[in-house]
């Protein structure tokens, strides 16, 4: 059995996602698609919930009635007959979801909103896919992953029940895959204990289907991208990139936690640890091999990395001094520590001297006005805003210099594999 994922960009226009057939056509095992919303669905959805819970109910059942409209317009340009039929009245049917979402939805608890309304975005797209594998005459069974993948309420950034969604994806579908071809699911999205939809974070389709995978014991795992497999950097953002044709899970982990935005950071986890190889492979090319992602046992001893660059915008720097100047040690750094972690904040770098800690983040104005509340009664805050951290894996002498001139260095670290850079642009 394998698993594919197949990402908005895959399913943007009817004539990609017909292009995707004879990639699972050409599957010879059991096949299991993890499948995400249209491209810029999401956003399209994020608006609306912007508009619902400030009150503009018409503003938000505008911008739905304009969403259902496109997706029925895409449908009728893949769908004939019977199949078209039946992926309208699946959409309505989610359309109607969406119409009382907006028209409950309140500011007090946007969160939950959020991923009630654009958890939509992912089953939209797959009723008509599901739709299309049906017309082609594949065997296909469509299930809902809120009904498989079983979460807590962390609104936006739900953690996964692993006991408990293993049950269900064993009970569900593997009996399926006994009986039918191909099982179709979505991706970034689950349900808590009391069915309420909550999304994984975004980008998060990657780890539902690494979830996937390792639960059911996969063969491999193959990310289907509009990129020929994955670079040593971004090449929007950096100049000569290679292709890297095989790589451990243990340096992707360190470049999808640093900003890579080719593999979502929570991916190799499952798959590390149930020992599932990763392919990242291109749809508009598939016969090209890609790049496989694999322990590092089965890579051979002179497997050696050109330098992996990343770098995550949208930066804040914070620094907690002590008011008391009393030493930055275990005492202080646990009444820390439980402050970021009540709030679920991610640290992506940090240093400490003997009287402050400094912490770099990602730039989220709710989290950050909480932790500044939570922490400037017994410290002297300062932050530095429109940072960019820059991450370099076996740097070479001249890289990081390169790689910063003309901006101001904010923070620097340095150890035996990696350099880290906090920097700010100061033109």
């Amino acid at each position: 059995m394998q698993v594919y994922k197949f990402g908005g960009a895959a399913i943007a226009t009817p004539q990609s996602a017909r292009s995707l057939l004879p990639i699972i056509q050409n599957c010879n095992s059991p096949l299991v698609l993890v499948v995400s919303a249209l491209g810029k669905t999401t956003n399209a959805l994020e608006a609306i919930v912007a508009d619902a819970c400030a009150g503009y109910k018409e503003a938000a059942h505008q911008k739905a009635a304009a969403l259902e409209k496109a997706h029925l317009e895409y449908a009728a340009q893949l769908l004939q007959d019977k199949f078209l039929t039946a992926a309208k009245e699946d959409l309505a049917e989610h359309f109607t979801e969406l119409t009382w979402a907006v028209d409950d939805a309140e500011e007090s608890r946007y969160n939950f909103w959020y991923d009630q309304m654009v958890s939509l975005g992912e089953l939209f797209s797959t009723r008509i896919f599901a739709q299309l594998l049906l017309q082609e005459g594949l065997s296909a069974v469509w299930l809902d992953a809120r009904g498989l993948l079983r979460t807590d309420d962390e609104w936006r950034d739900a953690q996964v029940d692993w006991d408990a969604t293993l049950a269900n994806m064993q009970r569900q579908i593997l009996p399926l895959l006994e009986k039918e071809n191909i099982v179709l699911t979505q991706g970034f999205i689950g349900a808590n204990a009391d069915n309420a939809s909550t999304t994984l974070g975004r980008e998060g389709s990657d780890y539902s289907a690494a979830l996937v995978a390792a639960m059911l014991g996969a063969e491999n795992l193959t990310i289907w991208k509009d990129v020929p497999g994955l670079k040593n950097a971004d090449p929007r953002e950096f100049a000569d990139t290679v292709l890297i044709d095989k790589i451990s899970y243990r340096e992707v982990i360190e470049m999808a936690y640093y900003g890579a935005q080719v593999i979502h950071p929570k991916t190799i986890k499952p798959l590390q640890n149930a020992g599932i190889p990763l392919y990242v492979r291109c749809f508009l090319a598939p016969a090209q091999p890609g790049t496989l992602i694999t322990a590092e046992e089965n890579l051979s001893p002179q497997q050696s990395y050109p330098p992996l660059i990343t770098s995550k915008k949208n930066q804040v720097l914070i620094q907690a001094t002590t008011r008391d100047f009393s030493f930055i040690t275990e005492h202080n750094l646990a009444n820390i520590y439980r402050v970021f972690a009540s709030l679920n904040y991610r640290i992506n770098l940090l240093q400490q001297t003997a009287t402050s800690f400094v912490a770099c983040v990602d730039y989220r104005e709710d989290k950050l006005q909480l932790l500044i509340a939570a922490l400037e009664g017994e410290y002297i805050l300062r932050r530095n805003e429109k940072a960019e951290l820059l991450t370099i894996r076996h740097p070479q002498d001249s890289e990081a210099k390169k790689l910063v001139a003309g901006r101001e260095i904010l923070l620097q670290q340095k150890t035996r594999n990696s350099v880290q850079i906090i920097t700010r642009n100061e033109a």
